[in-house]
């Protein structure tokens, strides 16, 4: 009987060794695939170095020295079949900038980006008639808020009020677009329809029209770091249009 026990006991200790050999094989190996549980939304994305590229506006990708023939082909492949219609012409200027933009990140996509441009600018542009000095500061690059908040300090020590409404945005194209190792530039050319006034401090108006729209051009360029966590992009430049 004490015979019996101790062969059923090993074979049973036989099973639980190879079962946990087996488990550890399969999971306790770390493979470098593994998604990064900080960046749920980059999980997909390979961080490239810094510092590397050929030339100012080259992005070299991981690998490139160890396969540089087939990245390459894989690139000419992807820049023939990308869809780039209404946004820029092929082999354009901008086409090629944003060939290099999707290069360190796959997943960018310039009509979304267009659409939160616009939201930015509608944004920029209500918060700067109102004041509103903190949403200014989120949005927009050192340079460019100490310049806007200039601006409405000035405006508020004459006792000046600004009023700014919007009909719509007829426009928003990219204009240009130009990476220099991960640091990306998008310049982004407007037109909306505007009702703005600005109005002293007897409630006079003293510049614009409070009752009619009108045209505005502007060229405003937005930054950011590719590859990093910040998603957003800052307003660093703005130009009127013509």
């Amino acid at each position: 009987m004490q015979d019996s026990f101790d062969a059923t006991t090993l074979i049973f200790l036989a099973l639980a060794v190879f079962v946990i050999w087996r488990l550890r094989s399969v999971l306790g190996q770390k493979t470098g695939t593994e998604r990064s549980p900080f960046r749920p939304v980059e999980r997909n994305r390979t961080e490239p170095p810094a510092g590397r590229g050929e030339g100012d506006n080259v992005v070299r990708l991981p690998g490139a020295d160890r396969a540089q023939a087939s990245a390459q082909a894989g690139t000419a492949t992807q820049t023939a079949t990308r869809d780039w219609r209404g946004i820029a012409e092929p082999n354009s200027a901008v086409a090629r900038g944003l060939e290099q933009v999707v290069q360190v990140e796959p997943g960018f996509d310039p009509r979304a980006f267009l659409e939160g441009a616009k939201g930015a600018y509608e944004t920029i542009v209500t918060a700067f008639a109102k004041g509103d000095r903190k949403t200014l500061r989120a949005l927009l690059s050192r340079e460019v808020c100490e310049g806007f908040e200039r601006a409405i300090s000035e405006r508020e020590k004459r006792r000046e009020t600004a009023e700014t409404t919007f009909i719509s945005i007829d426009k928003a194209e990219i204009a240009a677009v130009e990476v220099k190792n991960r640091a990306a530039q998008i310049t982004v050319r407007f037109l909306s329809n505007l009702i703005t006034a600005t109005r002293d401090a007897d409630g006079k108006v003293i510049d614009g029209n409070a009752e009619t729209g009108v045209e505005v051009p502007d060229v405003w360029t937005f930054a950011r770091t590719l590859g990093s966590r910040d998603p957003n992009w800052q307003l660093v430049a703005t130009d009127a249009g013509g």
